[in-house]
C-alpha cells in the first residue's frame, strides 16, 4: 500500500499502523525494519519508507513513520537504504535508531576495486563529478537502439528513470536484476509510461552493445520502445555521463568491473534520488518512482 501526498491527519496516518497489528499486546515493543526512503517530512518530522515485510508481523508496505529526534532525518534522502527501529507503544508509533544501510559489493573484491577507481581518478571523494541530490542534471545526447538521438532534455516535464548495463553482464543480480526493475516499471505504470514516465538504460559497453544488440535485448524486457530506450555512444561521453551520477566501470578481461547505480530525475531535470546497489526491490523502486509522480510538478 503506497500512501499518496499527506491527505489525512496524523492520527489517521498512524492508524493504519496499528490495522496490521493484530493481537497486539499493550506493552511497549520493537521490531527491525529495513526499507526504502520515498520522502523526507522535516517539518512534521517524519519520513515514509519503502518497507520489506517483518516475518509473522507485518507485511511489506509504504507508510509514514513518526521520528522524536529529528536530527535522525538530517542525512537521509528519497533512495536511501535504511534499517531503524520500529517502536510500538499503546497509543504510539515512531521510529529510532535510523541507521543508513550502504551498498557493498560482495562479489568484487574491495581493494581491486579501489585500485581501479585510483587509476581512473574516479573516487567518490571527489564530489565536483558527482552530482548530488537537487542538482540539476546535466543534458547529454546518445543514440538508440533505433539509431535515434535521444538528449535528456527532450523530457524535461516528465520522471525519467535511468540504470547502467551492458548485455553480456553473467550476473543475474546485477545489470540483469536493474533491468528487470525498469520492467517492472514498465508493468506497474502501463498508463504513465511515456506520458509522465520514460525509461532509460545506458550501456557502458558501447564497443559490442551497438544499436542492434540493444535493440535485441530490449525485446526479451518486451520493452516499449517509444518510453523505454536503450542507449549507447561514444565511450567518452558514456563515462561523461555515468561519472556524474558516481556510476564507475572498468574493462577486466572479458568481464567489466562496475557498480550499480538507478538514477532517478524529476520533471524539472534535478537529480531526484540516486540508489546505489541491488539490495531494493522492484516494488520498492515503484514505489518512489510513484511519489514522485504524485508530487506536483
Amino acid at each position: 500500500m503506497l500512501l499518496p501526498p499527506r491527505t489525512a491527519s496524523s492520527t489517521s496516518r498512524l492508524a493504519l499502523l496499528f490495522v496490521f497489528l493484530p493481537g497486539l499486546a499493550w506493552s511497549s515493543q520493537q521490531f527491525p525494519v529495513r526499507g526504502l526512503v520515498l520522502k523526507i517530512d522535516k517539518f512534521h518530522q517524519e519520513m515514509v519508507v519503502s518497507c520489506q515485510s517483518i516475518p509473522g508481523y507485518m507485511e511489506a508496505m509504504a507508510m509514514p513513520f513518526p521520528v522524536r529526534d529529528a536530527k535522525e532525518l538530517e542525512a537521509l534522502r528519497p533512495g536511501t537504504m535504511i534499517e531503524f527501529t520500529l517502536v510500538v507503544d499503546k497509543d504510539a508509533a515512531h521510529a529510532e535508531n535510523i541507521q543508513i544501510r550502504g551498498f557493498q559489493n560482495l562479489e568484487l573484491d574491495p581493494m581491486e576495486v579501489r585500485r581501479l577507481a585510483l587509476l581512473n581518478g574516479t573516487l567518490k571523494s571527489s564530489p565536483s563529478k558527482t552530482l548530488s541530490v537537487g542538482q540539476f542534471v546535466p543534458d547529454f545526447a546518445l543514440t538508440d537502439q533505433s539509431r535515434q538521438t535521444v538528449k535528456l532534455s527532450q523530457f524535461v516535464g516528465k520522471i525519467v528513470v535511468i540504470n547502467f548495463m551492458y548485455t553480456r553482464c553473467p550476473f543475474p543480480n546485477y545489470c540483469f536484476r536493474l533491468s528487470n526493475n525498469l520492467g517492472q516499471l514498465q508493468k506497474r505504470f502501463p498508463q504513465t509510461l511515456g506520458l509522465d514516465l520514460v525509461l532509460l538504460s545506458i550501456s557502458f559497453d558501447p564497443v559490442h552493445d551497438q544499436p542492434e544488440v540493444l535493440a535485441k535485448y530490449g525485446a526479451t524486457w518486451h520493452a516499449d520502445l517509444k518510453s523505454w530506450h536503450f542507449l549507447t555512444g561514444p565511450l567518452p561521453d558514456i563515462q561523461r555521463v555515468s561519472q556524474q551520477f558516481g556510476m564507475d566501470f572498468w574493462p577486466e578481461e572479458a568481464l567489466m568491473v562496475h557498480a550499480l547505480h538507478t538514477v532517478i530525475i524529476d520533471r524539472k531535470g534535478k537529480l531526484a534520488a540516486n540508489l546505489e546497489g541491488n539490495e531494493f526491490t522492484a516494488a520498492q523502486l515503484g514505489d518512489l518512482v510513484q511519489t514522485m509522480l504524485v508530487q506536483q510538478p
